[in-house]
C-alpha cells in the first residue's frame, strides 16, 4: 500500500499544516520516533542521525534539504506518561507497513485506499495517526524507556518514506528568511483529512482487501451520524 510511488499532480485544498507539540512543555504528540529510518540521499538513515543540511527523500519533491531538526523527549516528567501520548503500536501489513512499526497519536500519515479515490478523486490521504487506534489491531501501548522524538522541518511541508514501508508529514521550517529563500516554483499543499472522514477510511481499509464495493460522501455521513 505504502511505496515508492511517482508524485501526485496536485493536492487538495483543505485543513493543513503540522499536529506539533502538546501544550504541555514536558511531553509531544508527534514527530518521529527514534529508530525510525528514513530514505535520505545517502541511504536509509535513522531519523535520530539526520542533521541541519542533510538531503532527505520526500513524496512529492525528490531529495529535499532539512533546514532543521527539534529534539524532543516524548515525556520528561518523573511521573508515568499520560495514555493519552503513548505511542500506537500498528501490526506489519496493518497500514502495508512491512515490519511492526510504532507512531505518535498525533503524527500525520499517508495512506493509499479505493474508499478516499471514490471520494476525492485521489487515493492517496493524509491522516493523524490517531485515526486508526482500534482498526486492524493498532492500539496504544506504554512508552518503554526514554523515548526521544525527531521532527524534520523543511522549507515546505514534504512527506518522507521510513524503511517500514510508512509514508510520514513532516512540517515546514517556520523561520520566515528560509522560507523566502526557497525556490518559487510550486510547492505540495497537503490537506489533513478530519477525523471523521480519516476514521472512516482506516476502518475500511480492511476491507477494501475483501471487497469491491464503492463508496460515497452519503457512506462518511452515515458513519459520522450518531447513532
Amino acid at each position: 500500500m505504502f511505496g515508492w510511488m511517482s508524485a501526485r499532480a496536485e493536492q487538495k485544498d483543505g485543513r493543513h499544516g503540522f499536529a506539533g507539540l502538546s501544550r504541555a512543555a514536558t511531553s509531544v504528540e508527534a514527530g518521529l520516533i527514534a529508530g525510525t529510518s528514513v530514505a535520505t540521499a545517502m541511504g536509509w538513515r535513522p531519523v535520530e542521525a539526520i542533521a541541519e543540511g542533510d538531503k532527505v527523500l520526500t513524496f512529492d519533491s525528490g531529495l529535499q534539504t532539512v533546514h532543521k531538526v527539534s529534539r524532543i523527549r516524548l515525556w520528561s516528567a518523573e511521573d508515568d506518561c499520560p495514555r493519552q501520548f503513548w505511542p500506537l503500536e500498528v501490526p506489519a501489513g496493518a497500514l502495508g507497513n512491512r515490519d511492526v512499526m510504532h507512531v505518535l497519536p498525533g503524527q500525520n500519515v499517508m495512506i493509499e485506499s479505493d474508499a478516499a479515490e471514490d471520494l476525492y478523486g485521489d487515493p492517496f490521504s493524509l491522516i493523524p495517526a490517531e485515526a486508526i487506534e482500534g482498526t486492524n489491531g493498532v492500539e496504544r501501548v506504554p512508552p518503554q524507556g526514554d523515548i526521544e522524538v525527531i521532527v524534520l522541518h523543511f522549507a515546505d511541508d514534504q512527506i518522507v518514506f521510513a524503511n517500514n514501508g510508512a509514508l510520514f508529514f513532516c512540517p515546514a521550517c517556520h523561520d520566515v528568511l528560509q522560507a523566502a529563500a526557497s525556490s518559487e516554483q510550486a510547492r505540495p499543499h497537503y490537506a489533513i483529512l478530519p477525523m471523521d472522514e480519516a476514521r472512516f477510511l482506516a476502518v475500511h481499509l480492511e476491507e477494501e482487501a475483501t471487497t469491491d464495493r464503492t463508496y460515497s460522501p452519503q457512506d462518511v455521513w452515515a458513519a459520522a451520524a450518531p447513532a
